[in-house]
Order: C-alpha cells, then structure tokens, then sequence
C-alpha cells in the first residue's frame, strides 16, 4: 500500500476526519474549498502535527499517535509542490534544481538530474533565471528540484491553480509523464474535476473534513453524487483508447475504445498513442433503437447496469458499452417513459461537446 492514512486533527472550527487507503500512481484530493485538502497534504509532509492518527507511505509509519512516532518533515523523503513555485530568484534554473540535493544523503541519491531535466522538457532553461520563466515554465522547475530530493511521495498542491488554461495546457503532459515513468506515487490536490480525470489513478473525495468517497478515479468519476456541489455537467465516466487513425478533410481523429470508435476533433497524436477521455455524464443521451437522422457522430450500443437516484429529478444510468463503463444523467420521467432497467439493451448518444481541450489527455490509465 503506498497510502494509508487515518486521522483526526482540530483547527480552530474546523475538524478533519480522513480515512483512506491509496495504491494509485496519483491521487488526487479533490473537494470544495475548505473541505481540509490542503490541511491533509500538510499533515501527510510533516508540516501540522495531527491531534491522533496514524499515516504511513510505503509501508513506512510517519505518524502513529498511539505509539508516539512523529517522523520530522526533513526526514520523511516527501517532496513537496506549492501553488507558487516559491523558486529562489538569486539562483539560476540549474542551480535552483540542485538546491533539492542537499537535502539528501550522498549514498542515498538515486535520481539522475539529466533524467529528470528531460522527462521535464527544461534543458533549455538551466542558465535562466526565474523572472524570466513562464508560470509553466516556473512549476516545471519546482517539480524537478523535488523529485531532485529522492522522495517517497510527491505532493502536489494546486500546482496549476494560478495558471491560465494555456499554461496548464502545457504543463498537463509533463505530469501525466512523471505520474507513469518516474516511480514516484503522487498527490495531488485540486477542486476541479477536468483536471482529476484527466492526471488521477485514484481518487479521494472530501467534503466538510471528511472523507465521503475513495477508489479508482474511473470508479469515483462516473458518480454524479459525489460531484453535486460542482454541476451536475463534470461528473462522467474515464475511458481508455488509442489513436484508430486521422481523417484530415475533416479535422477528425478515430479514437478506438472497448466500447467502439469514437470521433473527436483532430489531435496531435501518433496513430496507436494512448489517450484518456472524459465522457461527462450530461453529454450522453439514451435511445432504445439506433439512432436516425441525427448529427451526433458517436453512438455505442451497451447494457444498463445500475440506476441510481440523485436528486428528486434526475438520475444516473450506468452502461456496460463492450467493458467500459459509461453513465448517463437522465431525469426520472424519461427513465420512466423509456422503460429503463437493469439489463435493457441501449444506445449512447454522445454530444460532440463532451470531446473539449480538457476531456483529452495522452496517459495510458495503468495502475487504477
């Protein structure tokens, strides 16, 4: 088990009880404002000191209150990624890298810093300073120098929150490459939803201090229920595809799923790379028989599964599309008049919305 945390911390009004258990490559703490994601990630680095717990990573007890073991923050091997890169401006990129160096025994440094130079794509950056950076550029470097300490366990909070969509545009490939090829497990704090599906494994949802859902971030997504602070609209279900091939006049790119083809606008990816897509929930429309006469491109015959109530009005209906798992919000009068249940042959009706800039990533889903 790389995370296994139970706690329980008071500050002030406020009280944390967190309960979870993590194996994911990423996991991303997600939850509203105030609901202690970033108490808990402080708690996890050494930063607060919890009232009664235990955590340990890898194995490795970090706090046990019940035994008296508090592990201090410069030896608990956790990186640690600010929302502000907090880079020192008197030190140029390469010098600013190796300052994580210091922090780790000689006969316990394992990292390659040409590795991690390139796996972060900032070679060209060593000799500048950080008032010249870009904000991606900035948080780049701030990755690299804690990976640079060797660490156990990467935390990362909010690292794009003061980035605008271009920056974390550019950024979102550099940390689904570090979450599948350094070795690194990470978590990762964020409150928005595109941003979890697109870079988590595993998923853990908090709500007023406490923990309301944990699991694989294609199980925890596909619940509208957990997500009804944000809109109905960012639940959905994560699939997994490759590239099919390019259809140039018309600016489209087949994607191949279990569940069959689907057509989104054109991506710079080679044929056969592997791509994660967001179907959101409220872009999927049900019918009993195939389609005629519409404009919607995509349409993947499945079976209803389950039917799970949200709220007075809507519901959610999930598909066994070929192995993958979609769902659908549809109100209660049309799972009334279409007759919906568990086991009725069905068609997907995907909007062509649903395939926005931040739906697509280009990870393969590995470990959930």
């Amino acid at each position: 088990m790389i995370l296994d945390v139970d706690l329980h911390h008071r500050q002030g009004s406020f009280t944390l009880e967190a309960r979870f258990q993590s194996d994911g490559r990423l996991t991303a703490l997600f939850g509203p404002s105030g609901s202690g994601k970033t108490t808990l990630v402080n708690i996890i680095g050494g930063l607060v000191r919890p009232d009664a717990g235990r955590i340990s990573v890898k194995e490795r007890i970090l706090i046990d209150t019940a035994q008296n073991i508090f592990v201090p923050r410069h030896r608990r091997r956790i990186g640690y990624v600010f929302q502000e890169a907090r880079l020192f401006p008197h030190l140029n990129v390469r010098q600013n890298l190796l300052f994580g160096r210091f922090f780790t025994p000689r006969r316990e440094r394992v990292s390659s810093f040409d590795a991690i130079v390139e796996m972060l794509g900032i070679a060209h950056l060593l000799n500048r300073w950080p008032t010249t950076l870009s904000g991606g550029e900035r948080q780049r470097v701030a990755i690299g120098r804690a990976l640079l300490t060797d660490p156990q366990l990467l935390l990362m909070d909010e690292p794009l929150a003061s980035l605008d969509e271009d920056r974390k545009t550019e950024i979102y490939p550099y940390i689904e490459r570090l979450r599948d090829e350094a070795g690194v497990p990470m978590v990762l704090v964020s409150h928005s939803v595109a941003e979890v599906a697109r870079l988590a494994t595993s998923v853990v949802v908090l709500n007023d201090g406490r923990v309301t859902a944990s699991g694989p971030a294609s199980e925890i997504l596909r619940h509208t229920r957990f997500f009804q602070h944000m809109g109905p609209a960012e639940a959905g279900a994560l699939i997994e595809t490759r590239v099919l091939r390019h259809d140039d006049a018309y600016g489209l790119t087949v994607l191949q799923a279990a569940a069959g083809a689907l057509t989104v606008s054109r991506v710079d990816l080679p044929l056969g790379a592997p791509v994660r897509v967001r179907l959101r929930a409220r872009d999927i429309m049900l019918s009993l028989a195939p389609p005629d006469g519409m404009s919607a491109l995509n349409v993947l015959p499945g079976t209803i599964t389950a039917i799970e109530p949200v709220d007075a009005s809507s519901m959610d209906v999930t598909l066994d599309c070929g192995g993958d798992g979609i769902v659908a919000s549809v109100t209660r009068k049309s799972v009334e008049r279409l007759g919906l249940k568990v086991g009725l042959p069905v068609h997907a009706i995907i909007k062509s919305v649903a395939f926005d800039r931040e739906a697509l990533g280009s990870p393969r889903m590995g470990n959930m």
